[in-house]
């Protein structure tokens, strides 16, 4: 399916997309407890914190992420291997609560936010007839790590202090990422392109914009309102999901059988997507990325019973799987290839921001005593009034050529 070269970018994002969940909020969330513990802070304390330390994260990935346009893929790999292996070792180090929001800044930083860019902005970069199943791949390296991880992390922590843990993630990747690095991407630049596409583009070659020209477009406007619905409202589900258990009643070990739901249905959504977005594109499939999610807040919102947290977690899984490949080729394929990196360097911080704004907004509904289906109700109408602005531009949604 794909050739020599071609296979090799798609390593590098696999691989990229991986170890980005180090700075995933399901992967630190799995040391909230022992780091609570070591700086004896609360949750509402620990939530703030690193809500605080994304946004931050979230405004440099701005400039940060562009200058992937401007420098050898294989050098910008490096230097954003070397950042995170650093970022871990540092958060090995957290003795104060000054040290602990620096060290969720540096993981979200180069972890959530420069390593899924540097594996996605390759991987759009490069392929054009074959981006969509190339994505799907690319992006399976995250759900593999939400899959292994987890599990890998408890058992470590039951052996070892989680500062060893950090530390020799540090080591690995320091070894890892730039030798992979080197094997896969070296001789790839910015103007490498899937071979058997370039005599299909010299015929209609697609405008290229730059981002400023991008910003002043209001479709761009709608297109995220309708990409950051999943990011915000799943990040507050998940770092919330104990409030979201004790309101429904569902027992303690309902929500982590329903994410088994929920990560085989993102795989398999994440998978068949690609498919779907190489036959019809993604701007025909733009619409129908948050119906799973839309049809999710209505689950919470009216049903109880414990059945109700495998629909809840199983549909946002689906949005889940086509969000992730719709958030990169959506992109390309309406503004072009040549300056996607500091595009996506703008998509990629509004997504972290709006993962902050997630932890912060349920938050302070639940602090103000908000219910679960209340909150669940502001989701659905934050989802339905995106979904009926882009339902009137889906039709303007095509490239402009030259």
């Amino acid at each position: 399916m794909f050739k020599s070269l071609s296979l090799k970018v798609i390593i590098f994002g696999f691989i990229f997309t991986f170890f980005s969940s180090f700075g995933q909020s399901f992967f630190l969330g799995l040391f909230s407890t022992s780091i609570r513990e070591t700086l004896l802070i609360t949750h509402g304390q620990f939530g703030s914190i690193y809500a605080s330390a994304t946004l931050l994260s979230s405004f440099l990935l701005i400039w940060a992420g562009k200058k992937i346009d401007d420098i050898n893929i294989f050098k910008f790999a490096l230097y954003v291997s070397l950042l995170l292996s650093f970022s871990c070792f540092f958060f090995s180090k957290i003795s104060s609560l000054m040290l602990f929001f620096i060290a969720v800044f540096l993981m979200r930083f180069s972890g959530q936010g420069l390593m899924s860019h540097t594996a996605t902005t390759t991987i759009t970069r490069y392929f054009t007839k074959s981006r969509g199943k190339a994505l799907s791949v690319g992006w399976f390296g995250l759900s593999t790590a939400e899959f292994i991880l987890p599990v890998l992390i408890v058992y470590l922590l039951s052996i070892t202090t989680w500062q060893n843990i950090w530390v020799s993630t540090s080591i690995f990747i320091l070894i890892f990422l730039p030798f992979v690095s080197f094997i896969l991407v070296r001789n790839l630049d910015f103007d490498s392109r899937e071979n058997e596409d370039k005599k299909k583009s010299e015929k209609k070659e697609i405008r290229q914009w730059k981002r400023i020209e991008v910003i002043k477009d209001y479709r761009f406007y709608i297109i995220c309102l309708n990409m950051l619905a999943m990011p915000w409202i799943a990040t507050g589900v998940f770092v919330y999901q104990s409030f979201i258990i004790e309101s429904k009643e569902w027992g303690s070990f309902i929500i982590a059988q329903s994410f088994m739901v929920y990560s085989v249905l993102s795989v398999i959504t994440l998978l068949s997507s690609g498919f779907l977005i190489d036959k019809f594109t993604s701007r025909k499939l733009l619409i129908f990325m948050n119906i799973p999610l839309l049809l999710s807040t209505l689950v919470l919102f009216y049903i109880d019973i414990p059945l109700s947290a495998f629909i809840f977690l199983g549909l946002i899984g689906i949005s889940n799987g086509l969000a992730n490949v719709l958030g990169s080729s959506t992109w390309a394929e309406i503004y072009g290839v040549k300056y996607i990196g500091s595009i996506k360097a703008l998509t990629t911080a509004l997504m972290v921001f709006s993962t902050a704004f997630g932890t912060a907004l349920f938050g302070l509904l639940i602090d103000k005593g908000f219910s679960i289906e209340q909150i669940s109700l502001i989701a659905f109408m934050y989802i339905f009034l995106s979904l009926f602005l882009l339902f009137f531009v889906k039709n303007k949604l095509n490239p402009q050529y030259i």
